[in-house]
């Protein structure tokens, strides 16, 4: 059995695209979600993949739910911070309701994840912390000061556990996704999928294999100097 990999909002989208792409390469693999059993159900069924139900937003949740991982499959060794929400509006019209909600799961969610395993990593020598940014972490969004918070401030949280458990053989790392042929993408409208193509110089979204590709990358055994890096997969359009 390979080392045991959590990728948290693992059940669809990019997540379940990480979770069958590390599974492809030996890793024993949990994948959490946070309210969809049928969609969640549906991905074990056909990968095999067990999933298990929690909310990132509650750390209480989120740590009896790796204890429940790590009592099945052992310890877990590798980490993707992947559950993330949007609650988009114009920021002279953003509830507070709706930018705690996207702090609460988008950046609170990474501590809550994160930080139940980082003892043990500290104690055995070795890990890999992967975070799901965002090319609007980066740039920014209009409509998205919530989200493009989150996801900046996801980045910060990279660079400083890098600094933190390099001498502990950990490395923590992010991916920062352009626009991804997801459901939620899409969904919009096809004028507005246009639109967004034509500013992404690769002429076509990115898919989700193409996010998962880099972090088995990133999580692999031999990846142990690149730490807090990030890869920015949005065929060329934006550079940092």
């Amino acid at each position: 059995m390979g080392r045991v990999a959590l990728v948290t909002g693992g059940s669809r989208g990019i997540g379940a695209a990480i979770s069958k792409a590390l599974q492809a390469a030996g890793y024993t693999v949990a994948a959490s979600y946070a309210g969809n059993d049928e969609a969640a159900a549906k991905f074990t069924a056909e990968s095999g993949i067990k999933t298990y139900k929690w909310d990132v937003a509650d750390y209480e949740a989120s740590k009896e739910g790796i204890a429940r991982v790590e009592a099945d499959l052992g310890p877990v060794e590798v980490v993707v911070a992947n559950a993330g929400i949007t609650r988009d509006a114009p920021f002279h019209k953003m509830t507070p309701e709706q930018w705690k909600a996207v702090i609460d799961t988008n950046l609170t969610g990474v501590f809550n994840t994160i930080h139940p395993l980082w003892p043990g990593m500290r104690e055995r020598k070795f890990g890999r912390v992967v975070v799901i940014s965002s090319i609007n972490g980066q740039k920014g969004q209009f409509g998205q000061v919530n989200y493009a918070a989150t996801k900046a401030g996801d980045l910060g949280i990279v660079k400083s556990l890098a600094q933190e458990g390099a001498r502990f053989g950990i490395t923590a790392n992010a991916v920062c996704p352009g626009y991804i042929a997801t459901e939620m993408v899409m969904a919009v409208p096809e004028k507005v999928r246009e639109s967004i193509i034509a500013g992404i110089p690769a002429g076509r979204l990115g898919e989700p294999e193409e996010i998962a590709r880099c972090v088995a990358f990133l999580v692999a055994d031999d990846a142990g100097f690149i730490n807090g890096s990030t890869i920015s997969a949005n065929g060329a359009q934006f550079f940092v």
